[in-house]
């Protein structure tokens, strides 16, 4: 009687079936495909397309197929190759200097997380001055990103130049005063005003300011806020000298105020926090200067080593993940709408951290309206 052959297990030939199709793939000089999935899972090709693709309708026997077949030939799905159907390419582009990477990180961590938590890669282009954003929008064109979200200011017409392109922009913590552009900003011009205000009450009556790069928007915004506040309260003209938003700006920024009055002033204003520290050691350590007791000195942006237990610098905060968060949320709404957006403009409100090296007066519901702070 002869003996009939027993059949392989169908793992066997799974993995027979598996090996052939990675072979294949070796031999022709080639990346596994969506259609050698679907051969070695027995299923049509859309059907594997479906699995990758979140929230898709799939039978769980259909996924668990395609899974393991895919997990057999190692298949990664092309990101690109899918771009060309939906014609998305899922990345978005981020713009910032690299005195913004550099001092808020947060930022663009926050920003990255909130867009991959929505389908999106962060392409991320730097500069080193914001006057440099023009020669970075020609490679974003190159990239067929789904929108933009840039820290930079923008002309009109490179506004218009995204208009044109029909791609969405948010421009970040920057205020385009009278242009028709999606922003999501902290009030720069307010945390000027608002510091500026908390240090008269306290007493304080000849301010310094060292108020960060002539060509930042945002030293710019700070600035304006804190000198409109201090003429309202007739207080002596503030002292206001540049810095480079560096440690070493900070420190010289002080000599020069001092240089310039003759004397130790009542309080110093630092644009940032970096500039914050640098005149805050320069005044303790170097001329002797005790702060807050003689002089007081406040940054703006509340960075983590702004709050180390050596400097506690009284600060304001930039609500940055709030703000990061409606960032994603705005460039994604546009993206999904196609175009037919209406444009809105999100401004948050900074947050004061008191700190130890100013001397603050209790925040009252009349502040703002105190015109009796003159010397």
């Amino acid at each position: 009687m002869r003996k009939t052959k027993t059949p392989p297990p169908v793992d066997s030939v799974a993995a027979a079936r598996v090996a052939e199709y990675k072979a294949a793939a070796l031999r022709e000089n080639r990346r596994v495909t969506s259609y050698d999935v679907a051969l070695v899972a027995g299923v049509s090709q859309s059907a594997v397309s479906r699995c990758f693709k979140p929230g898709a309708s799939v039978s769980a026997a259909t996924y668990a197929r395609v899974m393991k077949a895919a997990a057999g030939l190692d298949y990664i799905p092309n990101a690109a190759a899918r771009s060309l159907i939906t014609r998305r390419s899922n990345m978005v582009a981020v713009v910032m200097s690299h005195v913004a990477n550099l001092y808020y990180p947060e930022a663009l961590a926050d920003l990255s997380q909130q867009l991959a938590r929505r389908g999106k890669r962060v392409l991320l282009f730097t500069m080193q001055h914001e006057s440099d954003v023009g020669h970075i929008l020609a490679d974003i064109w190159q990239y067929q990103v789904d929108g933009a979200i840039i820290a930079a200011s923008l002309s009109e017409e490179q506004v218009q130049e995204f208009e044109r392109r029909a791609l969405p922009l948010v421009v970040f913590n920057r205020n385009l005063r009278g242009r028709t552009v999606n922003s999501v900003l902290c009030d720069q011009y307010e945390a000027g005003r608002m510091l500026a205000t908390r240090l008269a009450r306290a007493g304080h009556r000849q301010f310094g300011i060292v108020a960060g790069p002539e060509a930042s928007a945002l030293a710019t915004e700070r600035r304006a806020g804190a000198c409109e506040r201090l003429h309202e309260l007739g207080l002596p003209r503030p002292v206001v000298v540049p810095g480079r938003f560096d440690y070493a700006g900070g420190a010289q920024g002080l000599r020069e105020i001092i240089a310039c009055l003759g004397r130790t002033p009542d309080v110093v204003i630092c644009g940032n926090d970096v500039m914050a520290q640098g005149c805050l050691d320069t005044a303790r350590h170097e001329l002797g200067i005790d702060v807050p007791g003689t002089m007081s000195v406040a940054g703006l942006d509340a960075i983590e080593p702004a709050g180390w237990l050596s400097a506690d610098v009284t600060t304001l905060r930039q609500p940055m993940h709030s703000m990061a968060l409606a960032a994603a949320d705005l460039l994604t709404s546009m993206i999904e709408a196609h175009g037919a957006h209406t444009a809105e403009k999100r401004m948050f409100a900074p947050q004061l951290v008191e700190g130890a090296t100013a001397r603050l007066a209790p925040p009252t519901a009349d502040s703002l309206a105190d015109d009796s702070l003159a010397a």
